[in-house]
């Protein structure tokens, strides 16, 4: 059964109807562009995505990496897709002329990526770690650094990776062991043990540039002495080559429970100590460096979850269209007609379900992408700094919130599909498997959780939240001028005056309550902002399909509709949690927190 695993339709109203992305060629950074420069690119991303990764989902998934006399085998196609990626631009087309880009918009970069997230993820984690890795390169590394090392990645013929958990550390990068020492040459000898490495050891390229968190002798201890070295796998010439091996040694491969076309690898560094690596950034200042990788990633992981869950979505949708299975419920007669799976309501609750949960983080994500394109291009000093404000409060909630939705929508594709689902014969359980590592990877939800109440709601004295608040306000207002848009604006505003007073409760109580308990129900925190920001995306879409159902005819008529409808869902079946998780939140609940580890 042949079916959509993205909409672009959706994409377009995103892009066109919901953001403007044209409206970002009259930056100067951006101005070669146009809407049909924008569209050629896109056309090209769906065309690659289609014939070159959709088609190995299941064999990558079933026959996954294996090691052969000591290195990575895996199936063909899985080259050809990264390299028809990298032939076609795509690593290198949101950088500078200068680096063989073409300047494209975040946003129409995004636009291209989800075609392969959406096709098949792990082919797509070789090329996206790739990407964000030269991102961090471009940003702190040295003339030398960059004139050596981007011309290879950004063309494909050298991936790269993000290096920082060791089998004793987990989520504590402050118990990073893994050691640098300078010598005299300028470069440092590298040594220590890394796992759950991504893309750390294949032969896709001729080379792979590892960015690995290491701690250098005599450094302080914890998160404020880690620092950050490009660590090639084979030692680079000057002219880019690579050269000998450098004393990287792949230590096995780790087999997941899903998301297996992707090696994840245990690596040693430095085994006979000659393993070179090279200061990036400042010492000690590793991890602000790493950050701009993973702050990248964390916004990457909500929009590949998203991706899935999209997926799932849209194959479980033409399932139901197609699949003849008993009768309505008032129709006792067994001799009559089957009707199809949609035509149920449960089915219909539960693709409604999912629309409602991927086309919001859907959205999200894409502001999260003009944000970035805004703190990049725009003139106005206070219109960047209020993009990076966004853009810190909104990343854990991108991508934890995204996460833990979408695959709930996975779950809910299976359900649709019934026995079936459950079964290999069908993506929508691989789906599930691959979206089940989101939550987990590039910082579990719970440290989001964290990171969003211990951190970003505070943070240049609140600024951020209040600048978030004003901008939810902002959509709640306009949504007001419409008249049948009117009782959504006000739940809306209902639910965000319900955050604010939960969040300045838990700030008064801040001190008395002490970290542990202040943090303790950190991710119900994020769940009731999560829900809140959702609804508020929700509430931007239905503005828009509001004003341009208004004239709309067929299809285009239909596909507003549908949006004023998931809209009217998620207000209906989703929204109301926040009052259940204020009360909870509120009264600093001790529940979880006072749970003694005997009582188990």
């Amino acid at each position: 059964m042949a079916v959509e695993f993205m909409s672009r339709r959706n994409l377009s109203f995103v892009l066109y109807e919901l953001f403007d992305a044209e409206q970002l060629t009259k930056h100067a950074c951006y101005e070669e562009h146009s809407w049909e420069t924008f569209e050629a690119i896109i056309d090209v991303a769906e065309q690659i995505a289609r014939e070159k990764f959709y088609p190995h989902l299941a064999a990558s998934d079933a026959r996954e990496p294996v090691m052969v006399d000591g290195k990575v085998a895996m199936i063909p196609e899985i080259r050809e897709a990264v390299a028809a990626y990298a032939e076609a631009g795509f690593l290198a087309a949101h950088h500078s002329t200068e680096l063989g880009g073409i300047q494209l918009p975040r946003m129409i970069s995004l636009a291209c990526q989800v075609w392969f997230s959406a096709a098949n993820i792990p082919t797509t984690s070789y090329v996206g770690l790739t990407k964000a890795a030269a991102n961090v390169i471009e940003a702190f590394g040295t003339p030398e650094q960059k004139r050596r090392f981007l011309p290879p990645m950004l063309d494909g013929r050298c991936f790269g990776t993000m290096i920082l958990t060791e089998p004793q550390a987990g989520s504590s990068l402050a118990d990073i062991a893994t050691t640098a020492v300078p010598t005299k040459e300028g470069h440092y000898l590298i040594k220590g043990n890394k796992i759950f490495i991504s893309a750390g050891e294949h032969e896709l390229s001729e080379n792979i540039v590892h960015l690995v968190l290491a701690r250098i002798k005599g450094a302080p201890a914890g998160v404020k002495g880690l620092s950050l070295f490009i660590v090639p796998r084979y030692r680079v010439n000057p002219d880019g080559s690579p050269g000998e091996e450098n004393d990287v040694a792949l230590a096995g491969l780790i087999h997941k429970m899903g998301w297996r076309g992707t090696t994840s690898t245990m690596l040693n560094f430095g085994e006979n100590d000659r393993c070179h690596g090279y200061l990036i950034g400042e010492p000690n200042k590793g991890l602000a460096c790493m950050f701009h990788m993973m702050n990248e990633a964390r916004i990457n992981v909500g929009m590949g979850a998203t991706m899935l869950g999209y997926a799932g979505y849209l194959y479980s949708l033409d399932y139901a269209r197609n699949r003849p299975q008993g009768r309505r419920a008032g129709n006792s007669d067994p001799t009559s007609k089957q009707v199809m799976l949609i035509e149920h309501a449960d089915v219909r609750r539960m693709l409604l379900m999912q629309k409602s949960y991927v086309e919001g983080c859907f959205a999200l994500g894409f502001y999260a992408a003009w944000l970035l394109d805004q703190q990049k291009s725009s003139p106005d000093d206070g219109v960047r700094r209020e993009a990076g404000l966004l853009l810190d409060i909104l990343t854990p909630i991108i991508k934890a919130w995204s996460s833990e939705l979408c695959i709930e929508a996975n779950s809910q594709a299976i359900q649709v599909l019934g026995g079936y689902g459950y079964t290999r014969d069908y993506p929508v359980e691989q789906y599930f498997r691959n979206n089940r590592l989101n939550p987990i990877h590039e910082g579990t939800n719970g440290i989001q959780a964290i990171d969003l109440l211990g951190r970003k709601i505070s943070m240049q004295g609140g600024a951020a939240f209040r600048l978030l608040t004003r901008e939810i306000a902002k959509t709640v207002a306009e949504a007001d001028g419409e008249e049948a848009l009117r009782g959504l604006a006000q739940e809306l505003r209902e639910a965000l005056q319900t955050v604010e007073e939960t969040t300045a409760l838990l700030l008064a109580k801040r001190e008395e309550a002490g970290t542990d308990l202040f943090l303790a129900n950190a991710s119900l925190y994020l769940a009731m902002v999560g829900h809140v920001v959702i609804a508020w995306m929700w509430l931007r879409q239905a503005v828009a399909a509001t004003r341009k159902g208004a004239t709309a005819t067929g299809s285009n008529q239909e596909f507003y509709r549908g949006k004023l409808q998931a809209c009217r869902y998620y207000f209906r079946w989703e929204l109301p949690k926040i009052r259940y998780q204020g009360r909870i939140l509120g009264g600093l609940d001790t529940t979880c927190h006072a749970m003694d580890d005997t009582w188990y």
